[in-house]
């Protein structure tokens, strides 16, 4: 039903814009028209787009309530006040309607997946017609206003306008949500471990006893194994791919023939595009076992999973971060910069250290504050080369983790939600999110005081 529904949006709204179109040009021939042709087309197209997806939108959750609300009363009305055995109910009523029920279906099963059956396929017939309904009359009555006072355009640019408020809306609200949702769940965390404990503790051990009755850990919630390790992987990730960058971004952009710059930049970013858990497969089972056998050769003990395999590959993954965006802030000085310096008798080499990069520098920074929010944020390398144990360390050699590998690892399969260990999931989010947005102010900071002007 979905299908033709779309399938008719597609349809009026096509025939629309066409007859639209079509007696604009025919009024045109006779005087002069206010807008271009194809904005009364647009205009007699957005008023049946926006009433069908307004019904769409606003009917189908509205008869998918109503389906499923019959569907339970004819099934068992105390289910009504209970929410989970209402869906656990509804999922066999909607696995019986849909024939995919694994089972033995009682008479009072089979007589609420008719029901359900019954009002879902009236209610969602009565919202397709309702919207095509509304379409047609907002084909009539906009084509009846084609006319050469019609002041098409400024409706069309208006509602392009209120489109891209409503974007910037939703784009705005999400991440207040989710700040809101991290937020509200550490504070239920924090109630029952202490920030103090939390943000200066030197252990990290999360498991819990769940009943009353079972043996378990009480829990230690401490991040400061988490900070070290965040921070050694991501400074080994940028000692790597800061200079690699820098010096990739610099010789494209200053000295690489337009040939090899075509061939070699493609090839560059193709690193951004491998998955991370390929790279994670990759630190695992080559770069982790050749750094042991190193460290062993030189009498070191190195961990099967370390702290340096993990930065290694790390840092091969944000190389495209740091190359890209730091060629492109140097391809944006001015030639006259580079002319000016050459023209006082500077080198090439010179013109880049004193001039260049000096007008770079805010972009550059930018570009490492990415790759290091990017560094942050990755979770597949760590888990599949640094391992999970929380040491408090800065040995390079040994096994560590990050803030990201253990809220994946903490909300991995069943979980008691109301417990401090799944809740330490969201302070570390929280705390997460707090550390990149310092990042971002730093960077933002550094752009303003050395961000310079240039005609």
């Amino acid at each position: 039903m979905a299908w033709l529904y779309f399938g008719a949006v597609a349809v009026l709204i096509a025939v629309g814009y066409f007859f639209g179109r079509a007696r604009a040009v025919a009024v045109g021939r006779k005087q002069p028209l206010h807008s271009r042709p194809y904005y009364y087309g647009a205009f007699v197209a957005i008023w049946i787009f926006a009433p069908m997806m307004l019904v769409y939108a606003i009917g189908i959750p509205v008869a998918h309530h109503i389906a499923d609300t019959q569907a339970v009363m004819a099934y068992d009305p105390a289910l009504i006040g209970n929410d989970f055995a209402k869906s656990a109910a509804l999922r066999e009523i909607q696995a019986v309607a849909a024939g995919q029920f694994a089972g033995d279906v009682s008479a009072r099963l089979q007589s609420a997946a008719q029901v359900y059956k019954s009002y879902s396929s009236w209610t969602t017939s009565l919202v397709v017609a309702g919207g095509i309904a509304l379409g047609l009359l907002g084909f009539a009555m906009t084509l009846r206003l084609v006319g050469a006072t019609f002041r098409a355009r400024n409706h069309v640019e208006r509602f392009v306008s209120y489109v891209l408020f409503g974007c910037a809306c939703v784009a705005v609200l999400t991440t207040i949500g989710i700040v809101c949702s991290v937020l509200f769940e550490s504070i239920r965390f924090f109630n029952r471990v202490s920030l103090l404990d939390f943000l200066f503790g030197l252990q990290w051990s999360p498991q819990t006893a769940i009943r009353a009755d079972q043996v378990g850990s009480s829990g230690a919630f401490g991040i400061v194994p988490l900070v070290t390790g965040t921070l050694l992987i991501t400074m080994i990730a940028m000692l790597i791919a800061g200079p690699i960058g820098l010096f990739a971004a610099i010789y494209m952009a200053e000295y690489a023939t337009p040939r090899f710059r075509s061939i070699a930049k493609p090839i560059l970013e193709i690193l951004a595009g491998i998955p991370t858990v390929v790279l994670g497969f990759f630190a695992a089972l080559t770069v982790a076992p050749n750094i042991r056998s190193a460290g062993v050769s030189l009498g070191l003990d190195v961990a099967s999973e370390s702290a340096l395999a993990a930065g290694i590959v790390m840092g091969m993954m944000i190389i495209p971060f740091v190359s890209s965006l730091s060629d492109d802030v140097i391809n944006a000085v001015p030639q006259s910069m580079r002319d000016g310096s050459l023209a006082m008798g500077a080198t090439p080499s010179e013109t880049v250290k004193k001039v260049v990069l000096p007008a770079a520098l805010p972009g550059i920074v930018s570009a490492f504050m990415l790759a290091i929010s990017r560094a942050v944020g990755e979770t597949m390398i760590v888990v599949m080369a640094a391992g999970l144990a929380a040491n408090l360390t800065f040995n390079p050699l040994e096994a560590v983790t990050t803030f990201t590998v253990q809220i994946k690892t903490i909300l991995v399969g069943d979980q008691e939600f109301d417990s401090a260990k799944t809740l330490s999931a969201f302070a570390l989010g929280l705390v997460l999110f707090f550390f990149t947005l310092t990042l971002n102010v730093i960077a933002l900071e550094i752009v303003k005081r050395y961000r310079e002007q240039y005609d």
